[in-house]
């Protein structure tokens, strides 16, 4: 992997948000990995493939790019809200790759995975409709809110210019991968409950820390009125992946980091 970007394979486009594209798709089709198996070459889909930019030939995990010469931060925008909101329902997400750039050094800065069934429902947010003189009248986009993807599925492959081992990169990914066997109904549940959980920063916590995340979590599930045992039924969850430990009643310990 090299950070260059290749800025030549714009030429002959005179549009930035068409050279951007080209040359940020072109420098992920020299240098991403597929995190998911072992194969260290993605290719790109058929043109206006839609929400899909690459995919593995060998294990056929799709991807889409998301790249910005603006840093990383807990925003991203994103397409539709509706669109986006049937396929985490439908189970139909690529995997992402959130790409920063400096174009002045013609470089990659950053580059963050997430991977498709780490993305709650919790972690969109819904735009406001385009203005009425705007040439798409009443379409609503969204962000990807990065606070409320749990920090295992945010899995760095650059860092601020430092590129990270592949070898730990797909260990990550491997690690968060059994959230995969969840179905996209129930994983909404899971993953707030896994990030907020997370948040508290402690490697023992209690029944009590849990439930304080009560006010939060209905407002982000209204349907459901059972809060707390819901609770109780993802930390049996995250102990059956593997994620925790309980010690003993009430009290808790991550096995995982």
């Amino acid at each position: 992997m090299i950070l260059e970007l290749p800025l030549q394979t714009a030429n002959g486009y005179k549009s930035a948000s068409q050279k951007a594209r080209v040359i940020t798709e072109a420098w992920a089709l020299e240098n991403i990995y597929c995190p998911a198996c072992t194969s260290d070459k993605i290719t790109d889909t058929a043109a206006n493939t839609e929400a899909i930019d690459f995919i593995c030939s060998r294990c056929d995990a799709v991807f889409q790019l998301k790249a910005s010469s603006k840093p990383i931060r807990r925003k991203i925008v994103d397409a539709a809200y509706d669109a986006m909101m049937r396929s985490i329902q439908r189970d139909t997400l690529p995997h992402f790759f959130i790409m920063g750039y400096n174009y002045i050094s013609a470089s990659v800065t950053d580059l963050l995975l997430i991977p498709k069934f780490c993305l709650p429902p919790s972690a969109i947010e819904k735009r406001n409709p385009l203005k009425p003189t705007a040439r798409r009248a009443g379409w609503v986009g969204c962000n990807i809110l990065l606070d409320f993807v749990p920090a295992q599925g945010r899995i760095l492959m650059i860092d601020s210019g430092r590129i990270v081992p592949k070898a730990d990169v797909r260990k990550d990914f491997q690690a968060i991968k059994p959230l995969e066997n969840i179905s996209a109904k129930s994983r909404g549940w899971t993953l707030d409950v896994l990030n907020f959980l997370r948040s508290v920063n402690k490697l023992e916590f209690t029944i009590d820390d849990a439930y304080s995340f009560e006010n939060i979590l209905s407002k982000l599930h209204p349907d459901n009125l059972h809060i707390k045992p819901k609770i109780r039924q993802q930390l049996q969850i995250l102990r059956d992946m593997g994620y925790l430990q309980f010690v003993k009643p009430g009290h808790y310990i991550w096995l995982k980091g």
